[in-house]
């Protein structure tokens, strides 16, 4: 073999080392200006918000003073328009993670700018919730059948893993646009500590009197679930066509805003699963009286009662929420529609767009 060959080639590599170089100088240079330009518009934003928050002040004593009940009116819509804006404007800029973000993975950026990411995230989460129900369905089921210590062990250590990987997740989510609720994060937090609890707790009567209620609470929950995942899956695609939700929404355990028109469908469900979770409270408090009983039987019965009241609580107050989400994601759907509109005349140059609006 010949050296002249090869020398020709990396003469030719070299050559196109050298647009590389070009290319990521360029690169550095757009990112250095992107970072620029985002925290222009972070500072804007939270001007915006002082700046509204006072004027907030300022609309309830006058209206304490019954004074320009019209125009009070008026300038509390034109706030609320002001906010639903500043949020659209905020959901293309990056994010830090919430203070338990911050806890686990340090002060770093976790928010997605292209949306296809989004996307993908959001949808790798619901399949990562599917398969792990599918996967507690199947673990509960061998539990009823065998009272094998290993298994109950190993699906204890899982729900805690679960519960861990699933409120990182929706931290990420949160911090790209995902408007869960904080009472489901808390949920989620203190269903972390209730499944270490249990798998910590000794194989004594007490568990074992407790243990088929609560294998078979878990099949429901399960079952609750898969309904609420496959309502709230088609419930979310409609009022996405209809641009009445955030593409960044996500299936959650309890009852939402949005799920109103499946009101008669799926609270039932959920309030037996709530009454389910009471039951559990009452029977452990009971058990804890219990000779062998130890400390894990009367914590885990707080927490249930925990769960039952915040569940319970946090579906009935939806009612007053859901009148205030509705105006305002009526303005963001307008909001989105302007800008939409504004970014693809740049895009095209300033050309007329189907809406006839110029550059």
């Amino acid at each position: 073999m010949e050296v002249a060959p090869i020398l020709e080639e990396w003469e030719e590599l070299r050559e196109d080392y050298k647009k590389l170089e070009c290319a990521n100088v360029e690169y550095l240079k757009k990112l250095k200006e992107l970072n620029g330009a985002q925290q222009q518009c972070l500072k804007h934003i939270q001007h915006q918000r002082y700046r509204m928050q006072v004027m907030a002040k300022t609309l309830r004593k006058l209206k304490k003073n019954k004074e320009s009940s019209e125009k009070i009116k008026e300038m509390e819509d034109n706030l609320l328009k002001r906010e639903a804006e500043l949020q659209t404007i905020e959901e293309r800029l990056p994010k830090k993670g919430s203070v338990y973000l911050k806890l686990i993975l340090g002060d770093i950026d976790v928010s997605f700018l292209s949306k296809d990411e989004k996307f993908k995230y959001k949808d790798d989460y619901e399949k990562f919730k599917l398969i792990n129900h599918v996967i507690a369905v199947v673990a509960n089921v061998a539990m009823l059948y065998t009272s094998c210590r290993a298994i109950e062990i190993l699906y204890l250590g899982f729900l805690v893993w679960y519960y861990c990987t699933i409120t990182i997740k929706e931290a990420i989510l949160r911090a790209n646009g995902s408007r869960i609720k904080g009472w489901w994060r808390l949920h989620h937090i203190l269903s972390t500590i209730s499944s270490g609890i249990l798998l910590i707790w000794p194989e004594n009567e007490p568990w074992r009197q407790f243990r088929e209620q609560f294998i078979w609470y878990n099949l429901y929950s399960c079952f609750v679930t898969y309904l609420q995942f496959k309502y709230q899956r088609g419930a979310l695609y409609r009022l996405k066509a209809l641009g009445e939700r955030d593409n960044m929404d996500i299936t959650i355990e309890g009852f939402h805003s949005w799920m109103w028109r499946g009101l008669t469908f799926l609270l039932p469900f959920l309030f037996i699963g709530y009454l389910f979770q009471l039951i559990h409270a009452v029977v452990l408090y009971k058990l804890s009286y219990h000779p062998e009983a130890t400390w894990q039987v009367l914590t885990t019965s707080i927490l249930f009662f925990v769960f039952f009241l915040g569940n319970t609580v946090t579906t009935i107050l939806v009612v007053p929420e859901k009148i205030k989400q509705k105006v305002m994601f009526s303005y963001k759907v307008m909001t989105r529609r302007v800008y939409n509109v504004l970014s693809d005349t740049v895009r095209s140059g300033g050309r007329t767009t189907t809406n006839g609006i110029q550059k």
